[in-house]
């Protein structure tokens, strides 16, 4: 278990990401019992309290439970973490995980046409204000980064007129994961936000309350690109 003394006191963030990179990574397998705290504590350079602090948080997030006994024991990531984990999957020691970036494109192709419907259903006139203010916005930027978060706005205003407590949670960790991403992503993903037509159709049936135009609407701008870039990372895996 190659971990490292960490500099400072009062740390539990580094402690959770050290262990968390371990689960990650496999090198701690699902089933795999940890060290005690004591010997956590004496490889990081920390105290006690601190990792206890940082195995707490692991437990709340579904990574790792404690047994009888006492034993704390990994568990396996994939079935019991929740989509906060999301933006530490996608991006890990610098690298952008392709298997996650796919996932993320096919979440976001499949769940942006319903949320667009949902909004449709519940806006009101100040919704149409702020997906206005977007899209014009989104009109007069020219850098391709400033273009996606633009178009990001006009999403997460969407996922507000939505109304869906679970569309919101999932919305924000997609965004968490993709922001960090942001420069990488942008030059594959100008195309789409350059389609300001597609965004302006989804506008107007969200002010409309036409449900089917609008889930038609964002599945004809979120599709194109969403093929292009799988297309693209499938190439990449194979490479």
């Amino acid at each position: 278990m190659p971990l490292s003394p960490v500099a400072r006191r009062s740390v539990t963030d580094e402690v959770y990401d050290q262990i968390l990179a371990e689960v990650i990574d496999g090198e701690l397998a699902p089933g795999a019992s940890l060290p005690s705290e004591r010997q956590l504590a004496e490889v990081l350079g920390v105290s006690r309290p601190v990792v206890r602090e940082a195995l707490k948080r692991m437990t709340h997030a579904g990574l790792v439970e404690v047994r009888q006994g006492g034993a704390t024991t990994v568990r396996d990531y994939r079935r019991s973490a929740g989509l906060d984990l999301l933006p530490r999957l996608l991006v890990h020691d610098g690298e952008l995980d392709l298997a996650v970036a796919r996932s993320i494109l096919e979440a976001r192709r499949a769940v942006g046409p319903e949320i667009a419907a949902l909004a449709a259903t519940r806006g009101t006139p100040e919704l149409t204000a702020r997906l206005t203010a977007a899209v014009d916005a989104l009109a007069d930027a020219t850098d391709p980064v400033a273009m996606q978060l633009h178009a990001l706005d006009f999403w997460e205003h969407l996922v507000d007129g939505a109304d869906s407590v679970v569309f919101r949670l999932m919305y924000n960790s997609l965004r968490a994961a993709y922001e960090p991403a942001v420069e990488a992503l942008a030059p594959l993903l100008e195309e789409e936000v350059s389609q300001l037509d597609g965004y302006r159709q989804i506008l107007a049936a969200v002010s409309a309350g036409d449900a089917d135009t609008a889930r038609r609407r964002a599945t004809e701008l979120l599709a194109p690109a969403t093929a292009t870039l799988l297309a693209a990372l499938a190439e990449l895996e194979s490479s």
